[in-house]
């Protein structure tokens, strides 16, 4: 489904009449995602390091204290990254990361069918997997396996009635690792991804 369709969904949704939303109320609320990560590959290692950019699945549970205050967290499986160096001028490795993140939101009551919401929380991130090619054998490389960061999100909830509705959603995560080489530390490699994400909800 291209932006522009989702686009049109979300404005339709909007447009629904108020009394189909008097349904879409509860303290839980449950979301499965379509997650792009895109990754500001900041790399101070000097091996021009980088990973790809994916698609993946994401479930988030979240229970509302309030009218406008709600918990997130935020559920994947591992996910498998290649890890590239320009220096090499080639893939240097693969290794899975997981990474649940937990946010505290502030949810944008009063605007009718439309209901932004804020959150930032925190990440955290285990690398497992981590297996490096043969052309960096020499090097002998690692990484930390476990990352922690802060997190920041934008989104909009669209109720459908029933408690059903589409969602969209921003988030700003920091997530990096230390990378090794000999056993002595050579740099920092940051992912920092931005990742938006687009789905589907039921709150009950």
């Amino acid at each position: 489904m291209t932006n522009k369709t989702w686009l049109i969904a979300l404005a339709a949704a909007a447009a629904l009449p108020l009394s189909v939303q008097a349904q879409d109320t509860g303290n839980w609320l449950v979301r499965a995602r379509a997650l792009y990560l895109d990754s500001a590959d900041k790399d101070s290692t000097g091996f021009g390091l980088s990973i790809n950019n994916k698609t993946f699945p994401e479930v988030d549970i979240t229970y509302f204290l309030s009218p406008n205050l709600a918990a997130e967290l935020i559920l994947t499986y591992p996910q498998k990254q290649t890890l590239h160096s320009t220096v090499v001028g080639a893939d240097i490795g693969t290794f899975k990361h997981l990474p649940p993140t937990l946010t505290l939101q502030y949810h944008v009551t009063g605007l009718g069918n439309f209901r932004p919401y804020f959150g930032a929380g925190i990440n955290y991130t285990n690398l497992s997997a981590v297996k490096f090619n043969s052309n960096v054998a020499a090097l002998n490389l690692g990484v930390k396996h476990n990352s922690y960061g802060l997190a920041v999100q934008a989104g909009v909830d669209i109720p459908l009635g029933g408690g059903w509705l589409i969602n969209a959603d921003l988030k700003k995560v920091q997530i990096g690792t230390t990378v090794y080489s000999k056993g002595n530390e050579v740099g920092k490699f940051k992912v920092n991804p931005t990742l938006f994400s687009l789905g589907f909800g039921k709150r009950f």
